[in-house]
């Protein structure tokens, strides 16, 4: 299955949760990416839109191959067999930097605006893809301290072994595409162009606004 970018992925999750509409529903986003895919979602369920800002943890000789995820509450997920191997020093002066950062972006992304409260609501969690899954972990540690009366993992493609731990820990996960195999998420979209911390802004201010994305 290819898709043809990120809205056509999100406008495909959002048929396939249809069920949800006209229930007690937050829709929360991972940034970049999955927040165009999260605000075809919000649209079509008439839910709000709201982010959860996780920073992966890149290993010090591989920055792009995450050792760890961390939330701005400092809930941190982690591969163990890979951090054992890593300086702790280093380790934890990484994960204080990005806790930072996304707390940062926070306030970037929603200007100050109080979070969206998950307390007794479904919270459907999107991304536009997982790999591993830490970065998605991570986001669903943090959002289960609010308490939602239900947590539903909705994402366009993963592999089969991220997708049954996924299951594991919330209540429904929706993958339009599980493969084997799996190399990297852009490689199931025609077109994959990085989103810029612009286009997020505006996103989240056109779902606040009512305006149609």
């Amino acid at each position: 299955m290819l898709f043809k970018d990120r809205v056509d992925a999100g406008r495909r999750l959002a048929e396939a949760l249809l069920s949800y509409k006209g229930q007690d529903v937050v829709v929360y986003a991972l940034p970049r990416g999955g927040v165009v895919v999260g605000a075809e979602i919000a649209n079509a369920l008439e839910a709000p839109l709201d982010l959860i800002i996780v920073r992966k943890v890149g290993h010090p000789f591989s920055s792009e191959y995450a050792v760890a995820a961390v939330g701005e509450d400092g809930d941190i997920v982690t591969n163990p067999p890979e951090v054992e191997t890593i300086d702790e020093r280093w380790f934890k002066e990484r994960v204080r930097i990005e806790q930072q950062e996304a707390r940062r972006r926070r306030e970037l992304y929603t200007c100050g605006r109080t979070p969206v409260s998950a307390t007794g609501k479904i919270a459907i969690i999107v991304d536009d893809g997982l790999a591993t899954g830490l970065t998605m972990f991570a986001a669903v540690q943090e959002v289960s301290h609010s308490h939602p009366s239900r947590i539903v993992v909705a994402v366009p493609v993963a592999p089969p072994e991220t997708v049954e731990r996924m299951k594991e820990i919330v209540d429904d996960v929706l993958v339009l595409y599980v493969t084997p195999g799996f190399g990297s998420i852009g490689s199931f979209y025609l077109r994959f162009d990085q989103v810029s911390d612009d286009e997020v802004i505006e996103l989240l201010q056109s779902k606040r606004a009512g305006v149609p994305n």
